[in-house]
Order: C-alpha cells, then structure tokens, then sequence
C-alpha cells in the first residue's frame, strides 16, 4: 500500500522532469520560476492520489497533474497582482520580479498550457474530465470576483462568504479529485462522493487559514499574522465575531474594520481583544471540525477499499494538524 508520502514524492518528480522554459524567454521565464517555487502541491497529489483509489495508472496521469497546478498557480500570478501581494512562498511575486504585463501574459500562458496538458492525455473519458475542469475553472474566477466585490461591501454574511471560499478554494480540491478520479473510469455515485470529501476539505483548509492568520505562529505559518485585520479583509473571523458580540462590541469592531488612520498594530490588538473577549478562537476550531467531520463521513461512505482511502485520511491529519 502507497501512503501519502509517495504521491507528494511522484508529484515533485513529475515536476523535475518537466522542462517549462521555451521562447521567448521573457514569457515563459516567469512561468518556470512560479512552478518550482514549490508549494504544497495539493491538488496534483489529490489528482494522483482519486486515480489510484479506482484502480488507475498515475503514470498516465503525469500531464493532467500538471495541468492542474499550472491552472492553479496561474491563478496566483493574477490574485498577486489584484491584491498587490509583493511575496509569495517566500519569494517575490512575478509582478513584483518582472512587471504587471509580464504576470498577465505570463498568466494568460499558463491557463492554456494547462489546457494543452490535459489534451496531451489521452483517455475515453476526455470530454468529462474537460467539462469537470471547465466548470472548476469558472467556479474559481467567479470565487475571486465575489472576494473582491466582498472587500467593498459592509453586509456580507457567513453564508456568503463560505459561498465564496467554496468557489475561490474549495472547488478546485474538489475538481482535482474528481478529474483524477475520472480518468480511471470511476463511477458518476463514487466521483459525487469524492467531490464532497474535496468540498468539505477545501473549506476546513481556508477556515483554517482565517484562524491562522489572528492565532497562528509567525514562525510556522509562513508570515506576519494579523495580515487581514490590517487589510480589513472579511474573513470568517470578524463575520462570526460580530454575531457573537453584543451591540458596543460590534460597534467598535466595524469602526475598527473601516479604519484607516489607526496605527496598525494598535488596530489588531484591539480586534483580537475583542476575539478574546467573546471566545472567537473556540467558535471558529468548531466550525473547522464541523468540515473535517463531513470530510471523514464522505471518504467513509465512498466504495473502495479502506488501504486506498487511507492516503486521503493521511491528508486530513496533516491538514487538521496545522500548527495554531
């Protein structure tokens, strides 16, 4: 039995062995150097992992592992750019290194590349997984154009915006599992039941990443936490903070969320006070075991044997185990 590990080892083989620079330089440059920057790589590891749990030849799969995260880190180049982020993975940002033109083109570039992986892989089942990728793809723009109307507004609800990290995050997990999925010919019932394992795994991570960002460590989490209260972003936090605090309370967190002239650091103390105050961190590790608990009951419900589940279990406990 294959655990995790050989699935993230293949994936960062298949990158190695994969050569992206071409001409002109000047465009595919900028590509090269944000696919081997690394990452987690979760999504091409989730792909490998659904095609060998029905019984498919990873090998063959090489070219929509690819594709798959070269979509993915496209749609970091233009969400750098949007959000004005100057790093990413530790390094600087394509627009930053280059300028904004090379991050669209060179973003642009990889949508259709990855387009061009996934047709280089041969398989009966190409028109399916090219609608499941299709479909993924518009859910995720359609996800970062609602984040960005949601930065103007002052009336987003929960409900909204777990719509949006469903869309932004979670649906390319989920579409990720599937494709793999369907490129072994698993059945429509089991790949339905694969989506919703992605779903929920998707929304646990981008909760997790709420949380990580007011309580998380410097150290492990990779960067400056209170990012978002500095950005006034509506995250999950302050949207369940404001329900759960009373009328003075919710007061001072919206004037502290709308303001501008407030130093920085003072701004978040002052907001984690108040999630202190009303016991946030509790409510929100609730809400990120409420999707890893629906993560677990669709693997469980879904109809292969328990050893080739076990790699998708191994990624729940890495991600539930994220240091706070």
């Amino acid at each position: 039995m294959k655990d995790l590990k050989y699935y993230i080892d293949r994936v960062g083989q298949i990158f190695e062995e994969e050569c992206f620079i071409a001409d002109p330089a000047e465009l595919y440059a900028p590509i090269d150097y944000t696919l081997r920057l690394g990452g987690k790589r979760i999504r091409p590891t989730l792909l490998l992992v659904a095609n060998a749990m029905f019984g498919g030849d990873i090998d063959a799969v090489r070219h929509a592992a690819l594709g798959i995260e070269t979509f993915h880190n496209f749609t970091l180049l233009h969400d750098d750019l949007m959000d004005r982020s100057p790093v990413r993975r530790g390094q600087p940002t394509v627009y930053v290194k280059w300028d904004e033109n090379t991050a669209i083109l060179s973003g642009d570039t990889m949508f259709a590349l990855a387009w061009r992986y996934f047709l280089r892989q041969p398989t009966p089942h190409l028109q399916a997984i090219l609608n499941t990728f299709n479909e993924t793809a518009i859910e995720v723009c359609e996800g970062q154009q609602y984040d960005m109307n949601f930065e103007r507004r002052d009336d987003v609800t929960i409900e909204q915006y777990m719509m949006m990290i469903r869309k932004k995050t979670a649906v390319l997990l989920a579409g990720a599992l599937n494709i793999g999925a369907l490129y072994a010919g698993a059945p429509t019932s089991e790949v339905e039941k694969l989506y919703r394992y992605g779903i929920h795994t998707g929304l646990a991570f981008q909760l997790q990443d709420d949380l990580l960002d007011g309580y998380g460590d410097t150290a492990v989490f990779g960067k400056k936490t209170g990012q978002d209260i500095r950005d006034n972003k509506k995250t999950y936090l302050p949207l369940r903070a404001a329900q759960m605090c009373d009328e003075t309370q919710r007061r001072q967190l919206a004037a502290l969320f709308s303001s501008h002239d407030i130093d920085e650091e003072e701004k978040v103390q002052q907001v984690m006070n108040l999630y202190d105050a009303v016991g946030l961190k509790c409510e929100v590790e609730r809400a990120i075991a409420t999707e890893f608990d629906a993560a677990h009951r669709a693997l469980d419900s879904i109809g292969v044997a328990d050893e080739a589940k076990e790699p998708l279990r191994e990624m729940l406990a890495q991600l539930d185990g994220r240091k706070k």
